[in-house]
């Protein structure tokens, strides 16, 4: 799903910078007050298991790429969309400086899509589900939801920059990550089903 420089135009990459530093910046807020020493290891660990995951790519054709996420799952284990986008955010940083997986002005993009798109979805999908259809069920459509939304917002952002046709992107980014959806949706389930088993304290719903 990383988006690569020159596949979005430079007046929506500005837009889309903007958008992901006023998030950041709520971010960060949302961090002062919500992180102590017991839940940023956590998060550490959370970002190197995202940033490994990550870097297994799927091809996707006119030159994009579709792989897990881990935006719902941070979102949910934190219950906040927040934390989602400080994780992901650091991520797609590093992955575009050193490792040349996403583009510099692309960045923005992939903030939005994956960080602040996936958290959201995932955390807010999580939480109107989860007395409806039960904890696991909701983190498992929640986590799914995810990151199939985050591709079709991708696709919509690259059609309205003339990469390639709407029809066309919703239907390959969207189908690819339809199925990766529901590999991440298991990921997801069985993380926070070990963490509650083992250490659900670290889970904020437990607190």
């Amino acid at each position: 799903m990383h988006i690569p420089d020159g596949f979005i135009s430079i007046p929506l990459c500005v837009i889309l910078y903007v958008i992901a530093i006023i998030a950041l910046y709520f971010s960060t807020r949302w961090s002062r007050e919500n992180l102590d020493e017991k839940y940023i290891p956590l998060l550490a660990v959370l970002a190197a298991g995202i940033f490994a995951i990550q870097s297994f790519n799927l091809p996707v054709p006119f030159g994009s790429s579709g792989h897990l996420l881990g935006a719902a799952l941070v979102a949910i284990i934190f219950c906040s969309p927040y934390a989602a986008i400080i994780v992901l955010s650091l991520v797609l940083i590093l992955q575009a400086l050193f490792f040349g997986d996403g583009g510099i002005t692309a960045l923005g993009a992939n903030i939005v899509n994956m960080a602040i798109v996936g958290g959201f979805v995932g955390y807010y999908g999580f939480t109107g589900l989860k007395d409806k259809i039960g904890l696991y069920p909701s983190i498992f459509v929640a986590a799914w939801a995810g990151c199939f939304i985050a591709a079709l917002v991708a696709a919509v952002e690259m059609a309205l920059s003339g990469t390639f046709p709407l029809d066309l992107g919703l239907f390959y980014m969207g189908g690819y990550h339809a199925m990766i959806g529901f590999i991440e949706a298991i990921i997801t389930v069985v993380i926070i089903k070990g963490i509650d088993s083992v250490r659900p304290d670290l889970l904020s719903w437990n607190r």
